[in-house]
């Protein structure tokens, strides 16, 4: 039976419900012993659990249990299998019920608005519609087990830099389309039982005091129905935190705050209908866990680790490969470079993993009874220069070998919480070996250990190159299995690799101001950015090759017409066209064919991971809905897309489109229109309603027109665009209008528009 938390709440004292709204310890909850109510464990993720006594912290320093590091975010995401990042979370929520934890701090959902940011292996994507589709099966998983989620950062919280202070500053149109939807995806579709909102402010306003942010959008907007924590020490006004929709302060300490909600309740200036709002909210979500609490759930550390290494192999990325791969085992292959026995698997930080068992490349290899060659090379947890001796070694090997396997990637130095990276270099020891060894071997892979982009001087060197990320405990079997083809590597990029940091479009914006973080270039973050500026890149979201080839072919629609309140479905065939088994991710992207301002080229709005067997052919099934054509359009504050043609474009990657069809939309929402002189005939004769109303007066006023028939000053284009361009008012300067037939044009109009 299920706990009423109303009747709760009503015999709690004041002070007891202030009390509540603020954290324990490092982790827990306050209980309420009069009456029962239990206190409850939180533990940082999202990749695995990092669960500490009452004395730890959030930043990794002290040791946590002994547990299972899944890939981080930067991985899974590449994965793009929603399926897949299901399981892990609930193999993540088995665990908590075994460890006693009520809430997995996790998904970290934010954009990768910049390769730089110290955090991105933590996220998942650029692209807001990926990241949201992997939030919310994650958020299932782990929930389907009775433990909740914390999604987190909410919002706008892309960079390292002055993080706790800093002010994001961007349009609603950019927040609405790049930086919510992975959210409000996750909210809607999978109800994360807690949201964590960010340090920064937003707009001027600190999240955890935004009402707009906590309420409006969240709660109103999306219908979000569980409790809203903050970051750790992310707090700024507690009693303006109430107000705006904050329940929960952690972590522990709160003992200031909790007397000034007290005081404020007391003097009148904050309403206890609020404390009792925001008792209600975390009381529903603590006896969600405890009604539902599972007592005999063993954590197998041992099976979850093959998990992990299952996943792994779902998420490395093959960047480049001239035939190379897979490697012959037969071959005399060298492995160079730490990363080989030592993988960085995981990020530093909050999230860091006592990880229980982690099998390297190097192990993998051995205990398989391949025979590898190792040298050093270069250290894998420190950037410093590359020693000559060892050098010498790595090329001697790498000119005796057939295949040379250099392990590379970014120190924990370099890519971690807490601090953005300088630069998008490697180390410069490794970019120097990886450049003389492939040199001397033309046979040459590199596979990549690391959370976000690099630039890869060397990339037109190389025979093969392959992404592995923070691939978890098991990217040194994953990366074995893929090597040499017992797995067929079906990854696909999440994000854009720029040729260099520069190209970026938040380059000139990012971590320039301890005070603002001006999100100036708008909606055009990763690939929206490359396509709109034809920009080459090195390789492009959604980038990811196979040991076999595909062919996409006979798009279909169930309808070429769509409407506000009905959907379509987009139907491709995929075909094995090689000789192994593999998956092939096919992408569904969306483009606006009637000329609306400021829109990008395309948009991902659908995906699908399918295998297919050599020879074989499999249909996979994407949804549209109107949601997938509109922008935010912030005078209507409401998501718009006008009436007219719409281009659905289909392929591997996004710049490898390969299927595309046209498809009609109508809508019935109307785009606000000023009723003023300042209206121009460009605009009156593009909005269906207006136009009828408008081209006869202004055949009329042509007449009238002080400049005649066209000459050769004044050509026909050129009239047309001055017409296009000119306001009301200046019809009447030229004379070609007078002030009664204005007035008459602007009622007709005012009538037209419901202004009148």
């Amino acid at each position: 039976m299920a706990t009423d938390v109303k009747k709760l709440v009503s015999e709690m004292t004041l002070e007891e419900k202030a009390s509540l709204c603020g954290g324990d310890d490092f982790w827990h909850t306050k209980a309420v012993e009069r009456l029962g109510i239990p206190r409850f464990m939180m533990s940082d993720g999202p990749h695995g659990l990092r669960k500490q006594d009452e004395e730890g912290d959030h930043l990794g320093v002290n040791d946590s249990i002994v547990a299972v590091c899944f890939p981080a975010a930067c991985a899974t995401a590449s994965s793009f299998d929603t399926e897949m990042i299901g399981k892990m979370g609930e193999a993540i929520g088995d665990e908590c019920q075994a460890e006693k934890l009520s809430i997995v701090l996790g998904p970290a959902v934010n954009i990768k608005r910049s390769p730089l940011c110290g955090r991105n292996f933590e996220y998942f994507s650029e692209d807001p519609y990926l990241a949201g589709k992997m939030a919310a099966s994650y958020i299932n998983g782990v929930q389907s087990k009775n433990v909740g989620t914390s999604i987190k950062h909410f919002a706008l919280n892309n960079q390292e830099y002055f993080r706790m202070s800093n002010n994001s500053v961007a349009s609603e149109r950019t927040i609405r389309e790049i930086y919510f939807p992975a959210f409000e995806t996750a909210v809607k579709e999978s109800q994360p039982w807690t949201v964590m909102c960010s340090y920064n402010k937003i707009n001027g306003t600190y999240a955890s005091d935004n009402e707009w942010l906590l309420e409006k959008v969240l709660r109103e907007d999306w219908g979000y129905e569980g409790f809203v924590m903050t970051d750790w020490g992310a707090v700024d006004d507690r009693v303006q935190g109430i107000r705006a929709g904050l329940e929960l302060e952690m972590p522990g300490n709160t003992e200031v705050n909790d007397k000034k909600i007290v005081e404020a309740v007391k003097d009148g200036s904050l309403d206890e209908k609020l404390v009792d709002r925001a008792c209600e909210r975390i009381l529903r979500v603590v006896y969600k866990y405890y009604d539902n609490k599972k007592d005999n759930v063993v954590f197998d550390r041992d099976a979850d680790h093959e998990k992990a290494v299952a996943i792994a192999a779902e998420c490395g990325v093959l960047l480049e490969n001239n035939g190379v791969l897979p490697l012959d085992a037969s071959k005399k292959i060298v492995y160079i470079g730490e990363y080989a026995e030592a993988p960085r698997y995981q990020g530093g930080g909050s999230s860091h993993i006592n990880a229980s068992k982690v099998t390297s490349a190097l192990d993998s290899a051995k205990a398989k009874g391949r025979s590898v060659e190792y040298v050093k090379g270069f250290p894998a947890q420190k950037d410093e220069p590359l020693d000559k001796a060892e050098l010498d070694k790595a090329l001697k090997a790498a000119k005796d070998a057939d295949v040379v396997v250099i392990f590379a990637g970014l120190p924990d130095v370099i890519e971690s919480e807490g601090y953005d990276r300088a630069n998008m270099n490697m180390p410069e020891a490794q970019n120097e070996l990886i450049k003389a060894v492939a040199e001397v071997n033309e046979n040459t892979v590199v596979v990549l250990h690391n959370g976000s982009p690099v630039e890869t001087p060397w990339a037109d060197d190389v025979a093969a190159i392959l992404e592995m990320y923070l691939g978890g405990q098991g990217v040194g079997e994953a990366t074995d299995q893929l090597l040499y083809g017992e797995k067929n590597p079906s990854g696909h990029l999440a994000e854009t690799f720029p040729m260099r940091v520069q190209d970026n479009p938040s380059y000139l914006n990012f971590n320039t101001d301890p005070e603002i973080c001006n999100y100036a270039e708008g909606v055009y973050v990763g690939y929206r950015y490359y396509d709109k500026k034809m920009m080459p890149v090195r390789w492009a979201f959604g980038h990811g090759l196979s040991y076999t080839t595909f062919e996409l072919s006979n798009i279909r629609v169930s309808s070429d017409k769509l409407t506000d309140d009905t959907t379509i479905k987009v139907c491709v065939d995929v075909k094995n066209t090689g000789k192994v088994t593999g998956k092939e991710v096919v992408q569904l992207y969306v483009g606006d064919l009637n000329g609306t301002p400021d829109r990008p080229v395309k948009e991902l709005k659908g995906f699908a991971k399918v295998e297919v067997a050599p020879g074989e052919t499999k249909t996979v099934e994407m949804e549209l809905d109107a949601r997938a054509l509109s922008y935010y359009e912030e005078s209507m504050q409401d998501w718009f897309a006008p009436s007219g043609k719409y281009e659905l474009l289909v392929g591997n990657a996004s710049d490898n489109i390969t299927l595309r069809t046209e498809i009609n939309f109508e809508t019935k929402k109307v785009k606000p229109m000023r009723c003023d002189s300042s209206l121009t005939v460009g605009e009156l004769m593009a909005n269906p309603v207006t136009q009828p109303i408008v081209a006869e007066m202004i055949e009329k006023a042509q007449e009238d027109s002080p400049f005649g028939d066209a000459n050769e000053a004044v050509g026909d284009e050129m009239m047309q665009a001055m017409m296009r361009f000119m306001p009301l008012k200046s019809l009447m300067s030229f004379g070609m209008m007078n002030e009664e037939q204005m007035q008459q044009l602007l009622s007709a109009i005012g009538a037209v528009l419901g202004k009148n």
